[in-house]
């Protein structure tokens, strides 16, 4: 191994070495750090100063600010400015001159807040466009970062036409114009509309100005609300009313347009000062009664579908834009009256006979039960006078009930043709609605469409054999069922009543018969017209005083009579007596004076 030798350079200068002195050109170290302070920046910590961006990336941006050491900001605080570019401008804040590893500590963000305020006072006042970042949605609008200060972009401010997605906006740089600032709780309200109002202000007089009735134009569907559709016409817009989308009925615009769809218009009507426009669409076409079948007739059959329900009818649709009217009572034969809902329901296809047809007023009426025969033809052969059917309660009045035979065809039984022996005070007493109860015809109104019928003619009159039985005179028992002002019923028989009246209810005994009590009454009165029987128990014991006083009267009037001829044959005896009878009178007289 080869042995090292140490040679000695007798030249070499040992104090320069040792004082660095051939690194500084002859100067000290110290000297030189003094030097080189005296050309870095005098900063302190918690000043703001302005830095240059030297180098940056997705975690950190590199700033520049004449100090001996370039300061590292984290990348989140440029995300308000995407253009970022190396040698831009940055006002930064010092935090720290140097930390525990010697690194310079600053902070744009804070450095934006520090000078914000007075920053977004001067934008507003000297009306400045300024740029702002979408930090994210909020209720209502969008949250911006400007100057490093959230404000609030209210939905209505973010453009001119409706936002459909408030999500495209997010992480995105815009303009803005600060409109509103309220000092005392430091809220700041932003808008980017405002920017393009002026442009499209301007658009909007050209256009107008340009503006014609009947002037076709293309636009693009901008919104679409219940009553009508937003066309934008290129700076201005204008509305096509839910009327005027199409001939025929429109629910719903959805149904004819679509959003950002382009179509052509036709201006109906504009006012200028309100920069109102109004536009159409159907009247790009021919009205379709325009274009219906020239031979279409009263009597011809169409087919449609029904667009509109409403109590009274129906509207068919039988082409787009021709409709007519199916009124209830053309819906079927029946009188009762009735919705037309029960027939017909909105969709339905329906094939129906055209009964008026007017051109020039664009109306016409159907009808669908002119579709089957009309059940009035032929009645006298299908119910003559005297037949017997079934019918349905369909109706009550006080004076009787209104029942249907079949559909369409109905008729009346009278309250007095109910019963031969009820007395009915009201039908609904008698039957009941939906029942079946069987009529005879008794009559036919085939004018009016009506039919007289009867139930108590199916059986006999029974009253020809009640007459018999309840003649005048006749005495029967019977019970009190019911006391009235006038004077009291009582039950004779099962449906067979009669009337007592009141002073007929007096007993023998000067006391009042009541309800429930059972005793004999005479017929004094019998109409089999009115089917009334009238009765008394008060002539039963009162007819048997008449006889007794009468016969008491016969009695005395006899004996009287007999008296009366006694007397005569006396006076005649008188006439002829002599001296010598005068013993035979006084014996006589003596005999009528023992009879009496």
């Amino acid at each position: 191994m080869e042995k090292i030798q140490n040679v000695a350079n007798e030249n070499f200068d040992w104090n320069a070495f040792e004082n660095d002195l051939d690194l500084y050109g002859g100067q000290t170290k110290e000297q030189v750090a003094e030097s080189y302070d005296k050309t870095l920046s005098n900063i302190a910590v918690g000043e703001v100063v302005d830095g240059t961006v030297t180098d940056f990336n997705k975690r950190e941006v590199t700033v520049n600010i004449g100090y001996k050491s370039d300061g590292m900001i984290a990348a989140t605080e440029f995300r308000y400015n995407p253009e970022l570019a190396v040698g831009d401008k940055a006002e930064v804040y010092v935090e720290s001159v140097e930390d525990k590893g010697g690194a310079l500590i600053l902070s744009h963000k804070k450095a934006r807040q520090l000078k914000s305020w007075d920053r977004v006072n001067e934008a507003l006042n000297n009306d400045e466009i300024i740029k702002g970042y979408v930090k994210c949605r909020t209720k209502g609008g969008m949250i911006v970062d400007v100057f490093g200060i959230e404000a609030f972009l209210p939905g209505s401010q973010i453009d001119v036409k409706p936002i459909r997605d408030y999500d495209v906006y997010v992480d995105k740089t815009m303009e803005f114009k600060v409109v509103k600032i309220n000092q005392e709780f430091r809220n700041v309200v932003v808008s980017h509309k405002a920017l393009i109002e002026a442009e499209l202000e301007a658009q909007k007089q050209v256009i107008m100005s340009k503006l014609e009735k009947g002037q076709i134009l293309e636009g693009t569907v901008k919104n679409i609300t219940n009553y009508g559709v937003f066309i934008d016409l290129g700076g201005v817009d204008g509305l096509i009313h839910i009327t005027d989308l199409s001939w025929g009925r429109v629910n719903h615009p959805e149904e004819i347009v679509q959003l950002d769809q382009k179509l052509n218009v036709v201006i109906i009507d504009f006012d200028e000062q309100k920069k109102r426009i109004a536009l159409g669409l159907k009247q790009l076409i021919p009205h379709p009664w325009e274009a219906l079948d020239a031979e279409l007739k009263v009597g011809d059959k169409v087919k449609g579908k029904v667009v509109v329900m409403a109590d009274y009818g129906a509207f068919v649709e039988i082409a787009a834009g021709v409709e007519g009217l199916i009124h209830v009572s053309e819906m079927s034969w029946s009188q009762h009256l009735r919705s037309a809902q029960e027939f017909l329901k909105v969709g339905d296809e329906v094939e129906a006979v055209i009964l008026t047809l007017d051109r020039e007023e664009r109306k016409m009426s159907l009808g669908i039960k002119q579709l089957t025969p009309d059940p009035w033809e032929g009645i006298e052969a299908k119910y003559p006078v005297g037949a017997k059917c079934n019918a349905k309660v369909r109706n009550f009045t006080n004076f009787g009930v209104f029942v249907e035979i079949e559909e369409g065809i109905d008729g009346l039984i009278h309250i007095s043709d109910l019963s031969w022996t009820k007395k009915v005070k009201h039908p609904g007493e008698f039957t009941q609605l939906g029942a079946e109860i069987e009529v005879v015809v008794l009559e036919i109104d085939k004018e009016n469409r009506r039919l007289s019928l009867g139930h108590k003619q199916l059986e006999e009159n029974p009253w020809n054999e009640i007459e018999s039985k309840y003649s005048v005179d006749s005495v029967h028992t019977a019970t009190i069922s019911e006391l009235t002002d006038k004077g009291a019923i009582v039950a004779l028989e099962e449906n067979i009543t009669g009337f007592v009246p009141a002073k007929q209810l007096v007993k023998e005994d000067g006391t009042t018969l009541k309800v429930g009590e059972s005793a004999e009454f005479k017929v004094i009165e019998f109409s089999k017209a009115t089917k009334r029987i009238t009765l008394s128990h008060s002539r039963i014991f009162e007819e048997e005083k008449r006889k007794e006083i009468a016969a008491e009267k016969a009695e005395k009037k006899a004996a009287a009579d007999a008296a009366k001829a006694s007397v005569k044959k006396i006076n005649a005896a008188v006439e002829k007596t002599t001296l010598g009878d005068i013993a035979g009178l006084a014996e006589l007289k003596a005999q009528m004076e023992k009879g009496k």
